[in-house]
């Protein structure tokens, strides 16, 4: 009767198990996370400061966290927002180079100095602010030397920057806020405060940025 009693209450306790774990297994040990989702085929692994992230189609990426800026997955629950993004909801703090690239491609353009680092791919798009699409590496070096030539200097100031991953696209991006003061050949000043996203293939070269631009606000408050 005993050993009965015991093969009942395992027998049930399996199909307790189970029922739990049909379609998704999660094992959360200290700090290592395990998700795997069957419908999706996606395996997540997160721990200490590493991310592995492996889809069916045998696509797989692995993020190195930084002690500053330790991104997570645990919990995240994008059911939950009101809106759905069209390219991605997920990334990670990327690596710090692509930002000194896209740095350096700044100060290029302060110095007129646009020989001085290749950084653009041969298929290289931009997209400026009022639309105008730039498509390949020679047009975008043409164009910025010929609007940089109509300035007697430049003179940038960045706000801030941060290099990201796209974890399910498994693609780098800068972003970048600064503002620009450009001198025309009559002596006037204009002012632009800039956003813009940048692209880093995976050759290491820049194969799009987008461009965002407005007036700055006026320091008095008026």
């Amino acid at each position: 009767m005993k050993h009965l009693l015991i093969s009942l209450c395992a027998f049930s306790f399996i199909l307790f198990c189970n029922s739990i774990v049909a379609q998704e297994k999660v094992k959360d040990k200290e700090d290592k996370t395990k998700l795997k989702d069957k419908n999706a085929d996606i395996k997540v692994k997160d721990k200490d400061d590493k991310f592995k992230v492996k889809d069916g189609a045998n696509k797989k990426v692995k993020i190195k966290k930084t002690n500053e800026a330790q991104q997570t997955m645990k919990g995240m629950n994008t059911s939950s927002l009101p809106y759905t993004a069209t390219y991605s909801s997920s990334f990670a703090i990327g690596d710090a180079k692509h930002s000194k690239m896209i740095l350096e491609l700044w100060k290029d353009w302060d110095d007129n100095a646009f020989d001085r680092h290749d950084y653009f791919a041969d298929t290289a798009r931009m997209i400026l602010p009022d639309g105008h699409v730039i498509k390949g590496k020679a047009a975008i070096l043409e164009g910025a030397k010929k609007e940089r030539g109509g300035f007697t200097s430049a003179t940038s100031t960045l706000d801030a920057w941060i290099p990201l991953k796209s974890l399910d696209k498994n693609e780098d991006w800068v972003a970048i806020w600064g503002r620009e003061e450009d001198v025309l050949p009559d002596g006037k000043n204009q002012k632009r405060e800039l956003h813009e996203i940048w692209r880093i293939n995976k050759d290491g070269k820049v194969d799009y940025m987008e461009q965002w631009a407005a007036t700055p606000a006026d320091s008095s408050g008026n």
